[in-house]
């Protein structure tokens, strides 16, 4: 069954399958060294997303933000510091668009107060975001540190601001987001070179950030209208 009208050549189910088949292939070549191919499949797995919510008329922060990502993805496919600070700039563009949309299609602050479970997550999600830039500030370059600590800001506001959205895969998205980011920047910044966990922390970052990805398009493709402008 395709989440979408028609078979699995209608368009948007085709596109959908294209960008989850490029995820897939990417997972397979991740720990290979970089190279265009590589490079290509992780780009598309996202890329193909923000097609997707172009073709289905979803909001223009939605497909702008996936965009961004992608550009992101394009970078992080490559180790190296300038590539490293071109990722870490378009994923910041991306969580800026993504705290806009969730703030225009949200409750706003008395969503937390109508909801006080929201309010709990929220400050798990302020506690935890502390701590990793406790983390970060101390193992970070001295040049990284301002970088990364608007990027820990910004990431942190749009999982509050996702809290705000009516829609369970959008805050379930939003979660997921944080945690394959603190995974990346654990594995970069924190493990050791030869620490055995590379092994699957390089799977879950990349699994985790495609699952957010893919919950946060299709929560406002296919679910209850949360916004209706472009």
């Amino acid at each position: 069954m395709m989440p979408f009208p028609g078979g699995i050549d209608a368009n948007p189910n085709a596109t959908l399958l294209f960008s989850l088949v490029a995820a897939v292939i990417y997972t397979f070549t991740l720990t290979q060294p970089p190279r265009l191919a590589r490079t290509a499949a992780k780009t598309l797995a996202v890329a193909m997303l923000a097609a997707l919510a172009f073709m289905q008329g979803g909001p223009g922060l939605l497909v702008a933000a996936l965009a961004f990502s992608a550009i992101g993805d394009a970078f992080l496919s490559y180790d190296s510091e300038p590539t490293f600070l071109g990722g870490l700039g378009s994923f910041l563009l991306a969580h800026v668009l993504y705290i806009a949309l969730f703030a225009h299609s949200g409750g706003g602050f008395p969503a937390f107060a109508a909801e006080p479970w929201r309010a709990v997550v929220a400050v798990a999600m302020a506690v935890f975001a502390l701590a990793m830039l406790w983390v970060l500030w101390r193992r970070v370059g001295a040049g990284l540190r301002v970088p990364v600590a608007v990027y820990v800001v910004a990431i942190l506001a749009m999982g509050i601001a996702a809290l705000t959205v009516n829609h369970p895969w959008v805050i379930v998205g939003a979660i997921l987001f944080m945690a394959s980011d603190a995974l990346l920047a654990t594995e970069k910044f924190v493990m050791a070179p030869g620490s055995p966990h590379r092994a699957w922390t390089r799977y879950a970052v990349w699994v985790l950030y495609y699952v957010a990805q893919a919950a946060i398009t299709l929560a406002f493709l296919l679910g209850d209208p949360i916004v209706s402008w472009l």
